[in-house]
């Protein structure tokens, strides 16, 4: 194998450990077309009411049980979905949601690459930006 072949090939992705206050997200996959995490979501937490302008994502619960809130608009009736292990839910970009954790709950996303791109609408720790 030629030394600029190589030097092309890609390096093993140790992933990053992000602290939340439900919890603690690891991210184990980045790329410029996709992204891969694990939240661990402590029992009785949530995630904050939100929406994505561009991100769009899927999860999958791998242990728990979560509640998915979920609504189209800002003021539109919010439904709740179960979601239990190896259930899942597409999330795509404007749709209101939030993960209540009914158990420790760890769940794998994977998403577009905005990772950062995140609409606070509330929260119980105080990160809404409205």
């Amino acid at each position: 194998m030629s030394r600029a072949f190589k030097d092309t090939l890609p390096k093993p992705f140790r992933g990053r450990r992000v602290r939340k206050p439900w919890g603690h997200e690891w991210i184990w996959g980045e790329s410029p077309r996709y992204a891969g995490k694990i939240l661990h979501v402590k029992a009785g937490e949530a995630l904050s009411w939100q929406y994505h302008r561009k991100k769009d994502e899927t999860i999958c619960v791998l242990s728990g049980d979560i509640r998915l809130e979920i609504a189209a608009t800002d003021d539109g009736p919010r439904r709740t979905v179960r979601l239990s292990p190896g259930k899942s839910f597409r999330i795509p970009a404007l749709l209101r949601h939030r993960i209540i954790a009914v158990t420790d709950s760890d769940v794998i996303e994977a998403s577009s690459p905005e990772l950062d791109d995140v609409v606070r609408l509330e929260d119980r720790y105080g990160r809404a930006k409205n």
